[in-house]
């Protein structure tokens, strides 16, 4: 994978020219994948580039109202590559990108840092200083500039348009099964295994306690089948997503089982696919009573991933 980052005029530009697809790609949706797809045909010469933000673009123009992710950047990075893409383009949105002209970017960015020959954008496009910039002025700047310009226009799902606005109310709404339906596979978190309180073990039911980014979409509070990728090797799981109240919790945690596993995750890397919402997060008036229900979710779980494990 190759990656260009920081001053444009320091990349290594193909000599043979590029195709570029522009975009936020939170998630690498369907929608995106649709965008990302059009590169696939034009000129095979052409280096295949996928041209996104390190950080939201609203982070800095709204802080207190930026939407929550459906990816990290390094997950990003992983489906870009599931979609064919070599090349990533990184830029970091700052007060110099939001002031930029949009001429200014495609000049830099486009022209000079990646020799562009062909650029893909979602209908709706926005660049440069205050948005004003257009799909159809991009349009214009390509015919001055030598690239030209194709507009996807937004991906549905029986009738609802796919966007990440839509999969966030999806999650926190619970109904993850609708969300991957629109994600193209189930929406996933990834998390480094950190210590708990160790109840799940003295109770039998050992669990991964799994410390995430803050700033990723968090599914509705309850119970979840999920499926746990393990050194890429995903195994049946159910997680609970909560505060725990039959603990007196306070505060959320990701708590999984992995089922028919036995092995210390402390410290290491897992992904979480939630594949199906089994229940809402309750409080029991026993342990007992709790350990009863989680034997049952555990039976729940198995049966709704007998599609989704070998």
């Amino acid at each position: 994978m190759i990656t260009y980052q920081g001053d444009p005029s320091a990349w290594d530009a193909p000599p043979d020219g590029s195709a570029i697809a522009i975009g936020v790609f939170d998630g690498v949706h369907l929608g995106h994948r649709q965008v990302l797809e059009s590169l696939g045909d034009v000129d095979a010469n052409l280096a295949r580039v996928a041209m996104t933000f390190g950080t939201h673009p609203a982070s800095l123009l709204s802080p207190d109202g930026a939407p929550s992710r459906l990816s990290t950047l390094n997950r990003r990075f992983d489906l870009f590559e599931d979609a064919g893409i070599d090349r990533i383009a990184v830029l970091g949105f700052d007060e110099e990108m939001r002031t930029m002209t949009p001429e200014d970017f495609v000049r830099r960015f486009l022209v000079e840092g990646l020799n562009a020959r062909f650029v893909v954008v979602g209908v709706g496009f926005r660049f440069g200083q205050g948005a004003v910039g257009t799909a159809e002025m991009l349009i214009d700047l390509g015919r001055r500039y030598g690239f030209e310009v194709e507009v996807i226009d937004i991906a549905c799902d029986d009738g609802t348009e796919i966007r990440s606005t839509t999969i966030r109310d999806a999650l926190t709404g619970g109904d993850v099964e609708r969300a991957a339906m629109m994600l193209g596979r189930p929406y996933d978190i990834e998390g480094i295994v950190v210590a708990g309180d160790g109840r799940g073990r003295q109770i039998g039911v050992a669990t991964a306690n799994v410390s995430f980014p803050a700033v990723l979409t968090v599914p509705r509070h309850g119970v979840y089948a999920v499926i746990a990728v393990v050194d890429g090797i995903g195994h049946p799981a159910v997680a609970n997503l909560g505060i725990r109240p039959t603990f007196g919790g306070e505060d959320e945690v990701l708590e999984v089982h992995i089922l028919d596993f036995d092995r210390d995750l402390y410290g290491r890397h897992l992904r979480i696919e939630f594949v199906a919402r089994i229940r809402d997060e309750i409080r029991f008036d026993s342990v007992d009573d709790l350990l009863v229900q989680i034997h049952d979710d555990m039976a729940s779980a198995s049966e709704r991933l007998v599609d989704h494990t070998s």
